[in-house]
């Protein structure tokens, strides 16, 4: 009994309609999200409110559905997304709208629009990517940080007397670099320091193309190389989850 109930509720899940109606709700919380923002007629504000607790409910029913269609119940939250939407489901639950916690309780829905990211693998495949690629986007992250902090040290020295707002210490420096580096009016800063210093071009192409072009070039490498092997991982998941449903099939018609 209990089996046919979690292959029913696990085909339900696995239904390609009742995912693009997950999507849909998440959607739609999204968007009850930025109603929210705009100065609105109380009666307006009371449908808003029952319509977001249909939205918490239904992410509720949503959460036990597959909890319940999990056969192994530990295994379910040893998956980091599970473990997300639980907690979101669950804080969504605590009837604080009408105490001094209102501000958080408002804060904290607004994550619900993350949900979107666990029900669609696409873009939980790209998360899960970034983050394994972060600690070796760090190391470039601090080499980069070195260059600035150099550059930074090297400006302030240099130009200090040309611009005392943009060079006038080291922190205000590397603001100003970041600005080169993003290519916001960096132009009017190298012209400016060109009419005293007329090689100072070799220091902001030198900067930009250490920074805007290796660097990064290289995190973008690192996210794709991180990217290919997730893909990789994703479908010998795929293919060991197809060999487990076709045992269990098998056991059963035995």
């Amino acid at each position: 009994m209990i089996k046919t109930l979690q292959n029913t509720l696990l085909k339900l899940h696995n239904n390609k309609l009742f995912e693009f109606s997950i999507i849909g709700v998440i959607i739609f919380s999204s968007l009850l999200i930025g109603v929210k923002t705009y100065d609105l007629n109380p009666s307006y504000l009371l449908v808003l409110e029952v319509l977001d607790v249909g939205v918490t409910v239904f992410f509720l029913a949503e959460i036990l559905l597959r909890f319940i269609a999990t056969t192994n119940k530990k295994r379910f939250f040893h998956n980091a997304w599970n473990v997300f939407d639980t907690l979101i489901v669950t804080v969504s639950l605590i009837p604080i709208d009408q105490s001094e916690y209102a501000l958080l309780a408002r804060l904290i829905r607004i994550f619900r629009v993350l949900r979107l990211v666990s029900a669609i693998p696409e873009l939980r495949l790209l998360v899960n990517a970034l983050l394994k690629a972060l600690p070796s986007m760090g190391y470039v992250l601090l080499l980069m940080f070195i260059l600035f902090y150099m550059y930074a040290a090297i400006g302030s020295f240099i130009f200090e007397s040309i611009n005392p707002v943009l060079w006038g210490d080291i922190s205000i420096s590397m603001l100003t670099l970041f600005r080169v580096v993003t290519f916001e009016d960096w132009t009017d800063v190298m012209y400016e320091t060109m009419i005293v210093h007329p090689w100072s071009w070799v220091y902001y192409l030198s900067f930009i193309f250490f920074n805007a072009f290796v660097f990064l070039n290289m995190m973008i490498g690192i996210v794709i190389d991180k990217m290919q092997q997730e893909h990789e991982n994703d479908e010998e998941g795929v293919h060991e989850r197809l060999k487990r449903i076709e045992q269990k099939l098998d056991d059963l018609s035995m």
